[in-house]
């Protein structure tokens, strides 16, 4: 990120009343393929509605105003004069160099109008799985993002509150998006994140692309079109307070200057437009949720040897034979659970080749687990991807958790 970006996108100067009142990228990237059976949604705006018409109010509310913060140029509009719907199932939020209220911003009159919107008060989210679909404006100090603010802002204050970039974009990076996160003693340009370039020299700007994260305890994953490029857990923090575990809300939003991207200049023209197919927010099943097999290698299933619900008991691949013992539940507090009790990563490892093993719940950190997009099932505490032992698809090879890789032997398809 650069270094010039002195104070991030936290609070500008007029939020609304709702408000108020680099560690490594992941090492082989993986593809995702559908969500999860047992993913439920708990959050959709595929944006239907007339031309013209503003964004649906139950779902989100237009913030005003301009941002000294980050010394943004644009006013931000209400209503529909800068974000409305196209008629043909999008949203668009315009960027426009005009001033057609004698709009004030924090440099003298406001030179460009634009639009940022959030759910605050009306939708937030833990755990689970948060994407949108969008085509990004193009041009020299144009920032789109698509991030979020914990819900407890107005309390504790940012960055206390921690902030999730899942896409940001500055104008003079057209092949390149960033991810990060931002909370106490890691903030601004001392965020933790990385970027995801695409292939070729090729444009966000030139297509729709899908941006998502998935939060489990003690991890977030982020990808672009289904691959993963970065994970985060405590242990990127460097001892600094992890502060992600607990609801968020979502912002939407096209800045124009700051100090991040730099101001526009001769070459940027205008209007620009950050257009929004869908935002989309899914989540696993709760404890008691229902069940269902995790299908890996070769088609065969996660399984608890014997149907024994003792603890110790050796999780291996197996013939998928709709049993007990391969009727799993991803639960949201980060669980997977068979017959009563949890998926457990012996003795508590993190090395490669670390066993996994039926035990008794107990909320340690060797038994929490996020299911990406991506079809891995990530151990957070170690980092490592469940993984079928030796890439052998025999009945009974015993599950262990490795360094993730994007192997066959380590994606999984849950329920």
């Amino acid at each position: 990120m650069a270094s010039s970006r002195l104070l991030r996108r936290c609070l500008f100067a007029a939020l609304s009343a709702a408000l108020v009142a680099s560690a490594p990228a992941v090492t082989a990237p993986a593809h995702a393929g559908p969500a999860a059976a047992t993913a439920a949604v708990t959050f959709q705006d595929t944006f239907d509605g007339p031309a013209g018409s503003a964004v649906d109010s139950s779902k989100w509310q237009l913030e005003t105003g301009d941002n000294v913060n980050n010394h943004e140029r644009q006013y931000y509009t209400s209503g529909n004069k800068n974000a409305a719907l196209d008629g043909q199932g999008h949203l668009v939020i315009t960027a426009r160099r005009e001033n057609p209220a004698n709009y004030q911003c924090w440099y003298g009159t406001c030179q460009y109008t634009s639009a940022r919107m959030n759910t605050s008060g009306k939708f937030t989210t833990a755990y689970g799985h948060v994407e949108a679909r969008m085509k990004i404006p193009r041009g020299q100090g144009m920032w789109p993002a698509f991030w979020m603010l914990g819900s407890d802002i107005g309390q504790v204050g940012w960055p206390n509150s921690g902030e999730i970039d899942v896409m940001e974009n500055v104008g003079f990076e057209p092949s390149t998006v960033h991810g990060t996160i931002h909370g106490p003693g890691y903030s601004g340009s001392a965020g933790i994140g990385a970027g995801y370039s695409l292939p070729n020299g090729q444009a966000f700007a030139d297509a729709f692309h899908t941006f998502a994260v998935d939060r489990a305890p003690n991890s977030i994953t982020w990808s672009v079109d289904g691959t993963v490029y970065q994970r985060r857990t405590p242990a990127d923090l460097g001892g600094r307070t992890w502060v992600f575990d607990k609801p968020f809300f979502l912002i939407l939003n096209l800045a124009v200057g700051g100090y991040w991207p730099g101001d526009p200049d001769g070459s940027t023209s205008f209007p620009q437009q950050l257009v929004v197919d869908e935002v989309k927010v899914t989540t696993g099943d709760g404890p008691g949720g229902t069940g269902g097999p995790i299908k890996g290698l070769a088609g065969k299933c996660v399984d608890v040897a014997a149907a024994n619900s003792a603890n110790g008991t050796p999780v291996q691949l197996y013939d998928c034979n709709g049993t007990g013992a391969q009727q799993w539940t991803v639960s949201a507090d980060g669980t997977i659970r068979a017959l009563g009790k949890c998926l457990d990563v012996t003795g508590n490892g993190t090395a490669d080749g670390s066993t996994v093993q039926l035990w008794d719940c107990t909320g340690g950190p060797n038994q929490k687990w996020t299911v990406t997009a991506a079809h891995d099932i990530v151990n957070p505490q170690a980092n490592k991807c469940l993984d079928v032992t030796g890439n052998n698809a025999a009945n009974g090879t015993r599950l262990q958790i490795w360094t993730c890789t994007g192997g066959g032997n380590q994606k999984w398809t849950v329920g």
